[in-house]
Protein backbone atom coordinates (compact mmCIF):
# COMPACT_ATOMS: atom_id res chain seq x y z
CA UNK A 1 0.00 0.00 0.00
CA UNK A 2 1.38 3.35 -1.03
CA UNK A 3 1.05 6.09 1.57
CA UNK A 4 0.34 9.53 0.15
CA UNK A 5 2.45 12.53 1.06
CA UNK A 6 -0.58 14.06 2.77
CA UNK A 7 -0.93 10.97 4.98
CA UNK A 8 2.78 11.11 5.87
CA UNK A 9 2.39 14.77 6.85
CA UNK A 10 -0.70 14.04 8.96
CA UNK A 11 1.22 11.34 10.82
CA UNK A 12 4.18 13.69 11.24
CA UNK A 13 1.93 16.40 12.73
CA UNK A 14 0.26 13.99 15.15
CA UNK A 15 3.61 12.51 16.21
CA UNK A 16 5.53 15.80 16.54
CA UNK A 17 2.75 17.48 18.53
CA UNK A 18 1.62 14.39 20.45
CA UNK A 19 -1.97 15.07 19.37
CA UNK A 20 -4.78 12.87 20.60
CA UNK A 21 -6.37 12.67 17.16
CA UNK A 22 -5.99 9.97 14.53
CA UNK A 23 -4.16 11.18 11.43
CA UNK A 24 -6.97 9.97 9.17
CA UNK A 25 -9.40 12.31 10.97
CA UNK A 26 -7.46 15.37 9.76
CA UNK A 27 -8.80 16.67 6.45
CA UNK A 28 -6.30 17.78 3.80
CA UNK A 29 -7.88 21.25 3.52
CA UNK A 30 -8.59 21.71 7.25
CA UNK A 31 -6.88 24.80 8.68
CA UNK A 32 -4.05 23.85 10.99
CA UNK A 33 -4.41 27.02 13.05
CA UNK A 34 -7.38 28.80 14.60
CA UNK A 35 -10.68 26.98 14.27
CA UNK A 36 -9.09 24.03 12.51
CA UNK A 37 -6.70 21.96 14.60
CA UNK A 38 -6.02 24.95 16.84
CA UNK A 39 -2.25 24.92 16.43
CA UNK A 40 -0.05 27.90 17.29
CA UNK A 41 3.35 29.25 16.25
CA UNK A 42 5.20 26.98 18.70
CA UNK A 43 3.51 24.01 17.03
CA UNK A 44 4.74 25.21 13.64
CA UNK A 45 8.31 25.03 14.98
CA UNK A 46 7.77 21.40 15.97
CA UNK A 47 6.37 20.69 12.51
CA UNK A 48 9.45 22.32 10.95
CA UNK A 49 11.67 19.98 12.99
CA UNK A 50 9.60 17.04 11.73
CA UNK A 51 9.90 18.22 8.10
CA UNK A 52 13.66 18.36 8.51
CA UNK A 53 13.84 14.90 10.09
CA UNK A 54 11.42 13.22 7.66
CA UNK A 55 12.21 14.96 4.38
CA UNK A 56 15.49 16.83 4.96
CA UNK A 57 13.72 20.15 4.38
CA UNK A 58 14.51 23.35 6.21
CA UNK A 59 12.71 26.62 5.60
CA UNK A 60 14.75 29.54 4.36
CA UNK A 61 14.73 32.88 6.15
CA UNK A 62 12.74 34.31 3.23
CA UNK A 63 10.10 31.57 3.52
CA UNK A 64 9.85 32.12 7.26
CA UNK A 65 9.51 35.87 6.82
CA UNK A 66 7.17 35.96 3.83
CA UNK A 67 5.25 32.71 3.53
CA UNK A 68 4.67 30.89 6.82
CA UNK A 69 0.89 31.37 6.73
CA UNK A 70 0.80 29.96 3.18
CA UNK A 71 3.02 26.97 3.93
CA UNK A 72 1.38 26.01 7.24
CA UNK A 73 -2.22 26.77 6.23
CA UNK A 74 -3.27 23.11 5.87
CA UNK A 75 -1.95 19.61 5.24
CA UNK A 76 -2.43 20.25 1.52
CA UNK A 77 -0.31 23.42 1.54
CA UNK A 78 2.40 21.63 3.53
CA UNK A 79 2.34 18.75 1.02
CA UNK A 80 2.59 21.22 -1.88
CA UNK A 81 5.58 22.86 -0.17
CA UNK A 82 7.30 19.50 0.40
CA UNK A 83 6.70 18.52 -3.24
CA UNK A 84 8.21 21.80 -4.48
CA UNK A 85 11.25 21.53 -2.23
CA UNK A 86 11.94 17.84 -2.87
CA UNK A 87 11.59 18.25 -6.63
CA UNK A 88 14.42 20.83 -6.54
CA UNK A 89 16.91 18.29 -5.15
Amino acid sequence: MVVSLEEKIKKLIVKQLDLKVKPEKIKDEEPLFGRGLGLDSIDSLAIMVGLDQEFGITLTEKELAEEPEKIFKSVKTLADFVKRRTSKK
